[in-house]
């Protein structure tokens, strides 16, 4: 980037079809795998559903990684290995850590696909330190009045991850991680948190990032620690999403992430084999990819 731009990389992500609806996926990048430990980032919807229809996302594994789901709109259904099962709602956070392995689905509730709704939101997986990649799994939920909000001269802050803004998130993470929602009106800003990586997604609206311009579905990735603001050209939603840069290499085949090939070849013969634990009461589940 030329001049006194902080923007080292912008990237329009990929449209991906889920079946049910479309996602956009800014991460993994061919030009950048991960920002901190954020190494997959897909932007759900707005989409609707008409009464009858619904997400059906069948029960598939997961190792070396921990989710995050965060909706704006609508609701989804959690099942997992564990026997885990919440809804999740707007402003919730759902936190999943898969370690040695997991497997969920997530689907919606009868009312819900009786009634029909309209989903909106983000997905992204954060990979684990070496060392914690073969953790226990385990599920925590956290209901939205329980993540920390703050106004700060108009721009609406809720921290979902980590620490920023005089607030810290309850969500126990295993690496510095941040995670921040902001909502702003037509020219309020808001400072950029300290981080050592971090990018600015720009889920509706457009900014500018010390005055270059950004659109809305754009990921911009920062430069390394840097300051500075972002400002509203028009109303708009962001995340900040970034932590400390994960050392080592990482390898992501379809929902494995690892720092060896050899353990995502091991997990790949470990769902084809059925050697997971299964969701309780399904069957129905999403086959090993061929590719």
């Amino acid at each position: 980037m030329s001049g006194n731009s902080v923007i080292d990389l912008l990237i329009e992500p990929r449209a991906r079809d889920l079946g049910d609806f479309t996602v956009r996926r800014a991460l993994p990048d061919r030009r950048r795998q991960r920002v901190g430990p954020f190494i997959f980032f897909d932007h759900m919807g707005p989409a609707e559903f008409g009464p009858g229809t619904g997400v059906n996302v069948r029960a598939h594994p997961h190792i070396g990684l921990a989710t995050i789901t965060y909706l704006f709109e609508g609701e989804m259904l959690h099942r997992d290995s564990l026997g885990c099962v919440q809804p999740i709602r707007p402003g919730a956070v759902n936190w999943m850590t898969a370690g040695r392995g997991i497997v969920h689905s997530e689907k919606v509730t009868a009312e819900i696909l009786a009634s029909g709704q309209r989903l909106h939101g983000l997905q992204t997986w954060v990979a684990l330190p070496t060392e914690d990649e073969e953790l226990e799994p385990s599920f925590e939920h956290y209901p939205a009045e329980d993540i920390p909000a703050v106004n700060i001269d108009g721009a609406r802050i809720r921290v979902v991850l980590g620490s920023a803004f005089g607030v810290s998130s309850p969500v126990s993470t295993r690496s510095e991680t941040l995670y921040v929602e902001v909502i702003l009106g037509p020219g309020q800003s808001v400072a950029i948190p300290e981080a050592e990586e971090l990018a600015v997604y720009v889920v509706e609206g457009s900014v500018a990032i010390n005055g270059q311009f950004v659109g809305a579905g754009v990921l911009a990735v920062l430069e390394n620690s840097t300051s500075g603001s972002v400002t509203a050209e028009s109303a708009a939603r962001i995340m900040f999403a970034g932590g400390d840069t994960l050392e080592g290499k990482r390898y992501i085949w379809w929902n494995f992430v690892s720092s060896s090939r050899e353990r995502i070849e091991q997990a790949k013969k470990d769902w084809r084999e059925h050697r997971f634990d299964a969701v309780p009461g399904e069957t129905d589940v999403i086959p090993l990819p061929e590719r």
